[in-house]
Formats: structure tokens, C-alpha cells, sequence
């Protein structure tokens, strides 16, 4: 069985290294050069499904990054099976993505503090040049101070661990307003947080969650009164739930209202009366928001919170919604969007009836793209 470590020697094949600023990382050569073609992105969660969504992405144009080398980092204890993520890059020889376990053990009352983690995290900042955080499954209360609804459902309690852990070191929070965030050190390190991740960095930050948005938001108690509010209050698909599996599409495509002025609408140079759609499949949103959040973008009605930056580090976004899925960017599979589709469309022409859906899209990624270049270069300039 490979021996699996926490990180100190394996992030040496994937991360930049620059010899003259370190001298070598943990006892290994330094490299005589920077590769100055290189551009490193961490992310996490690193599955078979988050795999395929950025080949779709890369293929599709949407992350066109020459150089790009991506390490896929998680922690030994979480449920995902990482193997198959393994055997899925070797059949598939791909030799720009990588993964990465860590195997140090933090309990639950450490997380939002230095933990035997931190030097992971300190290495991710120092020699990656942008941060994604995926989607995935409800955080557990308690880690937000609050009691758990019987509609919250756990799963993978040491992924949430890690990740929350994570983000608390990149951006701080209301845990400890003396900790110093380690994006204090790169100002402008991108970091993008999906679904799930959006959630992530407003717990990490001290925020907290509403654990149900039928019952909290819409105060509806069953599925026949959630598809009387219509679809532009649906953040999952309740008519998927009265019929078997696979009849009608879970996820489901809503528009999205941009703040004014603000940073996504600027990233993605939407006008003001612009509601590019967007694909969600959650049933829990931010409710108080972290320390440093802004809201960026809410549901048509105004009532739930679908993105959120940061007011001091200007390259942390948050969305509440799913770009990074690869049915969005290829594929010609039509969906039954709702029971009374009678010519379902695939996702992607869907999004092209609906101008600027598409180009919100492409927008949003070119940004991060951009984001991490700038990253790469700054950081191999100041090595």
C-alpha cells in the first residue's frame, strides 16, 4: 500500500519551487530555474466527477491556461473513494492534474485554530496560485453553532473538517478576529468557492447557515406547495421528488440577480436589468454572513443569497450555483427541466435561450483564469 504522508514531499512534483527565495522545500533539491510557464491550482475535493468537470472546462476553452498543473488535495479520512479519481487519470493519461493526501488528524475544536494542518495550508498560499472549493454535501450545525434540523443531512464529516479548516486559514473569521489570514501574505491569491464551497467560506468566516430553504425561507412544508411558488423560487428541483428517478432533471436553472456595482457584475460585464440563468442543486443557503462577506448576487425574489465575495482579499468569490458542471460545456443530452416539457432541451442550449447565460458563464471563468496567471507571475517575481 503507498505510504501516504502530509504533503511534505509529494507537493514537490506539482507546486512551483523557486530555489533562489527557498533554498529547496523539506530537504529536496531545489530546481536551479522557475518553470515560467507554470501555473499551479489547488483544489479541493479532487473526485472522479470534479476531474471530468475541468477537463470539460479545459476542453470547452473556459479555463485556457497554458501550463496549467492542477493538485487535487484531500484528506485520508473523508468518504469519497480517491482510487478511482487515481485509476480515472491514468486511463485517462492525464498528466497535468495530480493528487495529494494528508493523513494528520485535527479535532473538531482545532479547526478554526493552528492545527497540524497549518503547514498545508501555509504551502498551498506560498507555491499554488489560486484555490477551488467544490461542491458537495450539508456541513454539520454544531460547526456553526447551531442544532441540527432532521432535513440536514451528514455525511462526510472529515472533508467539511478539512475544507472549513482550510478556508479559516486563507481568509480568517469571527472565531478568532486576532488570527492572521494567511491571504494577508498574497492579497490577490484567487480563491472560488462552488456550492458547497460558497458555504464553506461562510462558515470558515464565522458565519452560520439556514439548514432548510423550503421550510425556512419559503415556510412550505411539503413538495405540492414548493412548486406552487414557481420556478424561479427553485434551488433544486421539487418536481423530481413526486416522480422515479431520472424522469425529470434534480438540478434546476433559475435566474440570478447581480448587486449593482458590484464585483461579479463588474467580472462578468453584466448591465443592471441583465438575469444570466444558472444551475443549483442545494436546499441550504448563508444566512449570517461571515466575517469580511458581502452579498454579490441573490435569487430573483431577493431572499436567497446565490454569491458573495470579500471586502479585503478582491479575488475571493463564492457562488451559491454550479459553473463548473460539464453538461453545461459539452455534451447533447436534453433534460426535462419540469414535468411539462414536451421538447427538452440540453443544458447548453438552454442557457443560449436565455441570453446572457452563456456569456456570464464563459465570463466568469476567463476571470479566474486571469486571476490565477496574474497569480503565477507575481508569485515567480517575487521569488
Amino acid at each position: 500500500m503507498r505510504k501516504i504522508s502530509i504533503l511534505f514531499f509529494l507537493v514537490i512534483s506539482t507546486f512551483i519551487v523557486s530555489a533562489a527565495a527557498t533554498g529547496g522545500l523539506d530537504g529536496c533539491p531545489a530546481q536551479s530555474e522557475p518553470d515560467k510557464t507554470r501555473v499551479s491550482l489547488t483544489v479541493f475535493y479532487p473526485s472522479q466527477g470534479t476531474i471530468e468537470d475541468l477537463l470539460a472546462l479545459r476542453q470547452a476553452g473556459a479555463i485556457n491556461i497554458p501550463g496549467l498543473k492542477v493538485a487535487g488535495i484531500y484528506h485520508v479520512l473523508e468518504k469519497t473513494d480517491y482510487s478511482k479519481s487515481e485509476e480515472f487519470i491514468r486511463s485517462q493519461g492525464i498528466d497535468w492534474i495530480t493528487l495529494h493526501p494528508v493523513s494528520a488528524e485535527v479535532r473538531p475544536e482545532d479547526l478554526f485554530r493552528k492545527n497540524a494542518w497549518t503547514a498545508e495550508f501555509e504551502r498551498i498560499i506560498r507555491e499554488s496560485d489560486g484555490v477551488i472549493f467544490f461542491g458537495g454535501p450539508d456541513i454539520p450545525p454544531d460547526l456553526y453553532g447551531s442544532r441540527q434540523s432532521f432535513l440536514t443531512q451528514i455525511w462526510d464529516l472529515y472533508r467539511h473538517y478539512f475544507e472549513l479548516s482550510a478556508a479559516f486559514h486563507f481568509l480568517g473569521g469571527w472565531q478568532d478576529p486576532k488570527f492572521r489570514p494567511l491571504l494577508e501574505e498574497r492579497i490577490d491569491f484567487p480563491v472560488l468557492g462552488i456550492c458547497l464551497g460558497m458555504q464553506t467560506i461562510n462558515v470558515a468566516t464565522g458565519g452560520t447557515m439556514i439548514q432548510d430553504i423550503w421550510v425556512e425561507t419559503y415556510k412550505v412544508k411539503t413538495v405540492e406547495e414548493a412548486i406552487a411558488l414557481g420556478p424561479e423560487k427553485w434551488h433544486t428541483n421539487p418536481q423530481a421528488k413526486l416522480v422515479p428517478e431520472k424522469t425529470v432533471f434534480s438540478y434546476f436553472l433559475h435566474p440570478l440577480v447581480l448587486r449593482p456595482k458590484g464585483k461579479l457584475a463588474a467580472l462578468t460585464g453584466l448591465a443592471a436589468g441583465d438575469r444570466p440563468y444558472v444551475m443549483s442543486a442545494h436546499h441550504q443557503q448563508a444566512a449570517k454572513l461571515g466575517r469580511g462577506l458581502r452579498v454579490e448576487a441573490t435569487s430573483a425574489d431577493g431572499k436567497v443569497i446565490e454569491a458573495v465575495s470579500h471586502e479585503q482579499f478582491p479575488n475571493v468569490l463564492g457562488v451559491q450555483f454550479h459553473p463548473e458542471f460539464d453538461l453545461l460545456w459539452q455534451g447533447d443530452t436534453p433534460y426535462n427541466l419540469t414535468l411539462q416539457d414536451s421538447n427538452p432541451p440540453t443544458i447548453r442550449q438552454y442557457l443560449a435561450a436565455h441570453p446572457p447565460s452563456l456569456e456570464f458563464h464563459k465570463k466568469l471563468w476567463a476571470w479566474f483564469g486571469q486571476r490565477l496567471e496574474a497569480g503565477a507571475r507575481s508569485n515567480r517575481q517575487s521569488r
